[in-house]
């Protein structure tokens, strides 16, 4: 009676690779996904009804919708601050996040409203007013479109002053569920951009600007990119000249607020990767009186 031939190393190889293989994809198929996410910013503030309302309309059009306030401080109608927590908050939330962005001073003008989606994969639905500008120069943009599909929107009439409510609200909430956002209206060539002055490195110094202030604290938040302060030749501990508006000051380039007594000012690297100023437990902005935008210029060490 002939023996049963065992099965070759390489046959069991195979097979153990196989296996191993299904495993990995019925894990892929039975993990959890996430709830469609939002993360909505205006500058409506919160001391009435608009952001509940705004939020009604897409809970009531996706009901498992998750959304996450990114904040409705926004300064009134400042579309470089947008611009800029934008610029700061996309890179922490995955590809298919939804960001609903109404800070919207042309409301009823001819801007367009629109659907953006970024080479990360990530979708934006916003006024074509600059808000775009700082994530499209990082993150690029592979599409956008125009929302005209009265379709998508809410109301038989559409008010001229809310588009939050009306246009952007229902549009976010039925790209996040996953209809085909294609269908909003057609596609926009090019999106409409902020004129921000860069900051400049030069034999003299570096020159930036003081683009806004940091929340309550005071602190003021520049234009200035961390790596080419680094150029200037400053090493933490050296105090730095600085020229901040009519203010010519002298602080110390440290790594955080304790490192100077109370009340005295710093120039530090914030966690976005910028040079700003500050006062140990004060405000910079009202100490000195500074209001952005202001010049700033700070001389190569040793000039």
């Amino acid at each position: 009676m002939p023996c049963a031939r065992r099965p070759s190393k390489r046959l069991l190889l195979l097979l153990v690779v196989l296996v191993w293989l299904g495993t990995g994809l019925l894990a892929q198929e039975s993990a959890p996904k996430g709830p469609p996410t939002v993360v909505f910013m205006t500058d409506f503030g919160v001391v009435d009804d608009s952001v509940a309302l705004c939020k009604g309309v897409m809970y009531g059009i996706t009901p498992n919708l998750r959304i996450v306030d990114l904040t409705h401080q926004v300064n009134a109608f400042s579309i470089e601050d947008g611009a800029r927590f934008l610029f700061g908050a996309t890179p922490y939330f995955p590809a298919g996040t939804v960001f609903v962005v109404v800070i919207d001073p042309g409301v009823g003008s001819s801007r367009k409203a629109v659907v953006v989606k970024s080479k990360r994969g990530q979708f934006f639905v916003l006024p074509d007013n600059g808000l775009m500008t700082l994530v499209e120069d990082r993150d690029g943009i592979e599409s956008a479109r125009e929302i005209t599909n009265s379709d998508w929107m809410i109301g038989a009439k559409v008010s001229s002053t809310f588009h939050g409510r009306d246009i952007f609200s229902p549009v976010g909430a039925r790209v996040a569920r996953g209809d085909d956002w294609t269908l909003v209206g057609p596609e926009v060539k090019q999106l409409v951009r902020l004129d921000l002055k860069p900051a400049k490195i030069d034999a003299k110094g570096f020159s930036g600007e003081v683009i806004a202030t940091d929340g309550p604290f005071g602190n003021l938040v520049t234009n200035m990119d961390a790596d080419d302060f680094m150029k200037l030749g400053y090493q933490r501990g050296d105090k730095v000249k600085v020229t901040i508006a009519r203010h010519e000051l002298e602080m110390p380039f440290v790594k955080t607020f304790s490192d100077v007594p109370l009340k005295q000012p710093l120039l530090f690297i914030d966690s976005r990767g910028r040079v700003s100023f500050a006062i140990n437990q004060a405000s910079f902005a009202a100490t000195y009186h500074v209001q952005p935008p202001q010049p700033v210029f700070i001389p190569r060490k040793g000039q």
